[in-house]
């Protein structure tokens, strides 16, 4: 998220050496530090967590493994998702990793914002309003939603919505913005050149983070905070945002129905949404 020199500012709220972390339960199980996306992987496009789902990943939990979601939504769009899976304490990462919160309902949000990188938005709306001036633009505000030039239609984006001039779009540093429109992609080039980070989630759409930030930065911070070997991390996903997280991982894992690039990444191959792929490889934890 760039300043017009290219130079990206990173903002920490809390550094995660700081966080408390919940006794671990007693287990003789070698404990997993287990990445799972969101959108499908944990749930299809009714926004549902399947029951068995549900089960599986309490009983991974019950375990002893550490179950952390990593998701491109906002903060706001990952939380009810942990509530659908009973995390009452845990690690999330949202925002293609530019945020990571701690998951706590007995505090009055539900959450802590454990870091959180931020960045000058202002030249890279300017680059995709010059270029595509029908495009889309969201600027999320973390915890509550997004400042944006028109209002998405419902269901594409999690939390609130403030529609405003493009000048006020920009006028406070952010987390992530997203880029929707046709055409929308031959922006990825430009946008990298800029210092940003700048990742594809459909034909239509890209995310906007700061440089060098993904989903598996965010993680490998969560492991060496809650003391996971490397050899002991697991992550699964499906789209192209979760390629460094499946690289990353030990063992990564793409969906079945993954575009060939998370595929050919992966290490093995799960089902797909529809066959609860996620769940064959949780219950190989048990």
């Amino acid at each position: 998220m760039t300043h017009p020199t290219g130079t990206v500012t990173s903002s920490s709220i809390t550094d995660l050496r700081t966080a408390p972390v919940a006794a671990p339960h007693e287990s003789t199980v070698t404990r997993t530090l287990v990445a799972l996306d969101i959108d499908g992987t944990l749930l299809g496009p009714d926004g549902i967590v399947p029951a068995v789902t549900v089960g599986a990943v309490r009983e991974v939990r019950r375990s002893g493994h550490h179950v952390v979601l990593a998701s491109g939504r906002s903060l706001v769009g990952v939380l009810p998702v942990a509530g659908q899976l009973g995390i009452d304490q845990g690690w999330a990462v949202a925002s293609n990793g530019a945020v990571v919160a701690r998951v706590d309902t007995t505090l009055p949000s539900g959450y802590r914002i454990e870091t959180m990188h931020s960045f000058d938005v202002g030249p890279v709306v300017r680059l995709a309003r010059a270029a595509l001036p029908a495009v889309q633009v969201g600027v999320e505000e973390v915890g509550w939603g997004y400042r944006v030039n028109r209002v998405f239609e419902r269901g594409l984006v999690n939390g609130e919505q403030r529609r405003v001039a493009d000048t006020e779009l920009w006028n406070v540093p952010s987390a992530r913005v997203i880029l929707r429109g046709d055409g929308v992609l031959t922006l990825l080039e430009p946008l990298r050149e800029l210092g940003v980070t700048a990742t594809p989630a459909g034909p239509d759409w890209v995310d906007v983070t700061p440089r060098s930030l993904s989903k598996a930065t965010a993680l490998e911070r969560i492991r060496e905070r809650v003391g996971v070997d490397p050899a002991s991390t697991l992550a699964v996903g499906d789209g192209v945002n979760d390629l460094e997280m499946i690289t990353w991982a030990a063992r990564g894992v793409a969906m079945g129905h993954a575009p060939a690039a998370v595929i050919d990444a992966a290490d093995e191959v799960t089902g797909p949404i529809e066959e609860h792929g996620v769940v064959a490889v949780l219950s190989t934890l048990r």
